[in-house]
């Protein structure tokens, strides 16, 4: 165990370093991407800011032609930064150009400036989705993959029976409500987990007891009857003595196997319900989402009577239990053509009424449903227990109500009918 333990830490940690090295991948990608861009734009930049410093020599060239002080031309033109007659004796550590005015050179000396906004704009644009896309991975990973991550071990936990270890709850919106059901869901094992054990503590204590008390009259019973067969009674009265005897201790073993059998058969299911009031159309939306897509694709069909919405006090969690006991029967026992679910009144009473078509039951095997442990002949080629009806009987009559079966005639076939009786409020 603790080998498959180290492989499965081994496996979440593997996980969430895949998924740094991942990240660590996608926001280098991104800088990569910005990189480029700027290199891209700059040299764009470059060649807009070169053509910028020739219109305004250019422009420069007309203002003087026009008359205008070289001064003042300068001033213009943010790319010319002076003009000057030319003196090829001169030095100058700017770029320049020469240009011929009204027959005489000048030198315009200028600065390749460029507009840098778009450039700044693109790298404060990308480097916000870059800072969003960090943001996003740092909280996928410790609000999603390590809560995951911490929490994928439960279900092996749960089914090799370790029921000990509380769930740490999350109080995140994605796992919170997951967690909290995990919770209760290994709380409820764990005190079904007791219980059953209590249980069958009672029942080998009982059974042995009793075990015990048989021997006492099997013992006497011996007795008797080595008597007679060896003659050592030689009257007649006391030959009679015997026979009763042998009676009496025979009447109480079976007294105590008839108590081993109901101690078998009895409270071998801890069932509970919790009463509450609430409106039949909750229970039959759910029912209605998760059973028509299953009928659809057995290409059962499938129709619900309209009814009116009353008010119904017993356990919703357990009558809807009930009614998917009865249409997985009607799945499992059906010939498949279709099942309905009708609703009627009976005094302060809901009755719902699921219908499948095909019904091979002999009537005198009806009664028998609703026992534990009890298979129809109908159910020879399918597997079950004989406990489904057993359990829903024992819910609903739990909850003040009652379930019934009876076969129908409907559409000229037969057809199987379960009506559940739920009080109203």
């Amino acid at each position: 165990m603790s080998n498959e333990l180290g492989s499965e830490r081994a496996g979440r940690s593997s996980g969430l370093r895949r998924f740094i090295v991942i990240s660590i991948a996608i926001v280098a990608l991104e800088l990569l991407i910005m990189a480029v861009c700027n290199f891209l734009v700059l040299g764009s930049l470059k060649q807009d800011a070169g053509r910028q410093y020739r219109v305004d020599i250019s422009r420069a060239v007309t203002n003087l032609k026009q008359g205008e002080a070289e001064d003042a031309v300068t001033a213009k033109y943010s790319s010319i930064t002076r003009i000057s007659e030319f003196d090829p004796g001169e030095k100058t550590n700017s770029d320049y150009t020469v240009e011929e005015v009204n027959g005489k050179l000048y030198r315009f000396e200028y600065r390749e400036r460029a507009d840098l906004r778009p450039l700044i704009f693109m790298n404060v644009g990308l480097a916000i989705a870059i800072l969003f896309t960090v943001i996003v991975l740092i909280y996928v990973e410790r609000k999603v993959l390590r809560p995951f991550h911490r929490m994928s071990n439960l279900s092996v936990e749960l089914a090799r029976g370790n029921l000990t270890s509380p769930v740490q709850a999350e109080k995140n919106k994605f796992f919170g409500k997951f967690l909290w059901g995990i919770n209760m869901l290994r709380d409820n094992l764990e005190s079904n987990k007791e219980k059953e054990l209590a249980m069958q503590k009672d029942k080998k204590t009982l059974i042995l007891s009793l075990s015990h008390d048989i021997k006492t009259p099997l013992s006497a019973i011996k007795l008797y009857a080595r008597a007679l067969d060896e003659d050592l009674y030689d009257t007649e009265e006391k030959r009679r003595e015997a026979i009763s005897g042998i009676s009496h201790n025979a009447s109480e073993i079976e007294r105590y196997v008839s108590d081993i059998v109901t101690a078998s058969k009895e409270d071998f299911l801890n069932l509970e319900v919790q009463m509450e009031e609430f409106y039949l159309d909750a229970v039959i939306r759910r029912i209605e989402t998760l059973y028509s897509d299953k009928f659809s694709s057995l290409r059962t069909k499938f129709t619900v009577d309209s009814y009116s919405n009353v008010l119904l006090s017993a356990d919703s969690a357990r009558l809807e239990e009930v009614l998917q006991n009865i249409l997985e029967n009607a799945i499992k026992y059906g010939d498949g053509r279709w099942v309905e679910i009708s609703f009627s009144d009976e005094e302060d009473c809901r009755l719902i009424t699921i219908r499948n078509s095909g019904c091979t039951l002999k009537e005198d095997e009806i009664p028998h449903l609703f026992e534990s442990f009890y298979r129809g002949s109908n159910a020879e080629k399918v597997g079950g227990s004989g406990l489904g009806l057993y359990i829903a009987r024992s819910l609903m009559r739990m909850m003040n109500g009652d379930i019934y079966a009876e076969c129908e005639t409907k559409e000229g076939t037969g057809a199987f009918a379960v009506t559940v009786v739920v009080k109203k409020a």
